[in-house]
């Protein structure tokens, strides 16, 4: 049956559209119920890494579900949960070595915020409450973590519903919010959390959260190399934690286990998700420092929260068997064999007027759309998004998934897509990603820029 926009009873987020219905995913590949193949360029929302279909995760969570599916974690713990603990502790930096089991980056974003205030409580700092984040960031879809995310889009419709939480200029040197340029400018977007946890009060501020790479809000923009170090003194400065968004980044997905590794900073609590399930199960969390740990525990010894399906067997089976699979299949060394490759073959894309800057580290890459490169003038229309959802469209059209963002210059205007392939992906793969790619590309320049 064919299921129109009226006739599906599921509430989709666009309502005027039809969507295909998928039917199977193989590798890099899906496949709708007509046949038709699209080669997943975005790993969906940047979640597949491992890639579709991979029958020993299937295999691995029937067998758990056949033993136990389901255990409240207040009531039980369970091998595969501690075994996932246990493999996501080896792979993370520094101390970080004691994790929160959430089901999504939303939830995770959350819970650091939580573990934060609790940590502070514990410590006698009643008033420190407020976490300082950056525009042009993302943290999650809840209201709480939408108090953190500087997306004006996603903010503009509960700007009354959520917590006054600062903010500080986004580290984006292709469009300095602060019109200056670097190295002269010695890195004065870090500079500015001293300045707001001055202006709102040391005593307030309980921790500070960035993404090491922003992904939905600005199309894989990192930082100089001081940038994370600053930001690291700066919070000790001020007794104020820094808690790492890698619920994108995470788990391979830039070369590095975890991104804030290319920085050689270790943050107080890192979250992650998407890429620890792999997309095969909801499963994401909080990697927290043994420092803030020991400081709950010799205190009261207890941290109220968590949500019903935190922390199931299942989900620590699925878990362990992608980490595991990520391992036995070195993807992280195909990242770093591949990602200079797929640099070079995106900065071809530059032979096009309307590709503006292109971005990123390993499999987490982005490209901006200009009206003019030269002054970086982006595309007038009204609409949120409109360029980059018509390359979008067109790609999906030639049978390429690529992550749509925008609002790069004021929240509004300023297009960018993310590519980030499944880390699975092959040469051969990744040219069909490009050729896709760059016709979508120019067949899109040709009506926009005739």
């Amino acid at each position: 049956m064919k299921r129109t926009a009226e006739s599906s009873h599921v509430f989709q987020s666009n309502m005027r559209v039809t969507l295909p219905v998928v039917e199977r995913g193989e590798g890099v590949y899906l496949y709708d119920t007509n046949g038709k193949r699209y080669l997943d360029g975005s790993s969906g929302p940047v979640a597949c890494n491992i890639g579709h279909g991979v029958k020993e995760i299937a295999e691995a969570m029937a067998a758990q579900a056949e033993k136990v599916s389901y255990a409240f974690r207040s009531q039980f713990t369970s091998e595969p949960m501690e075994k996932l603990a246990d493999l996501i502790a080896e792979m993370a930096p520094g101390d970080l070595k004691r994790v929160f089991f959430v089901s999504s980056g939303s939830e995770a974003s959350e819970m650091a915020a939580k573990i934060a205030r609790q940590y502070h409580l514990e410590r006698g700092n009643m008033r420190k409450e407020l976490i300082v984040s950056r525009w042009l960031s993302y943290h999650g879809i809840t209201l709480g973590a939408l108090s953190m995310s500087g997306f004006v889009f996603r903010r503009k419709n509960y700007v009354m519903s959520l917590l006054p939480y600062p903010k500080i200029p986004a580290c984006y040197c292709y469009r300095c919010p602060l019109e200056l340029e670097y190295p002269q400018c010695q890195v004065a977007c870090a500079r500015k959390l001293r300045e707001v946890i001055q202006t709102t009060g040391k005593d307030y501020v309980s921790a500070f959260i960035a993404e090491p790479m922003v992904g939905a809000a600005a199309g894989a923009t990192g930082a100089p190399p001081e940038y994370f170090q600053m930001i690291r003194e700066i919070c000790d400065e001020f007794d104020i934690l820094f808690v790492a968004d890698e619920v994108m980044t995470g788990f391979g997905r830039t070369g590095k286990n975890f991104a804030m590794e290319h920085w050689g900073v270790v943050p107080d609590l890192m979250t992650f998700a998407k890429g620890a399930s792999g997309g095969y199960y909801p499963l994401a969390g909080v990697i927290v420092s043994d420092k803030i740990y020991q400081t709950l525990k010799s205190g009261t010894g207890k941290f109220a929260a968590g949500h019903t399906y935190s922390g199931t067997p299942l989900a620590g089976a699925v878990g362990v068997k992608v980490i595991e699979y990520f391992r036995k299949n070195n993807l992280l060394g195909n990242v770093n064999q591949l990602s200079e490759y797929l640099m070079e073959q995106l900065k071809s894309l530059y032979k096009y007027s309307m590709v503006g800057d292109i971005r990123g580290k390993g499999f987490f890459t982005g490209v901006e759309f200009v009206k003019n490169r030269a002054t970086k003038e982006p595309f007038d229309f009204p609409e949120y998004a409109k360029v980059s959802s018509m390359v979008v469209e067109k790609a999906f059209e030639n049978g390429l998934i690529i992550y749509p963002g925008g609002g790069t210059v004021d929240g509004h205007r300023g297009d960018h897509i993310l590519v980030a392939p499944p880390l699975t992906i092959q040469k051969k793969e990744m040219d069909e990603l490009i050729y896709l790619l760059d016709k979508s590309i120019r067949e899109v320049q040709k009506v926009l820029l005739p």
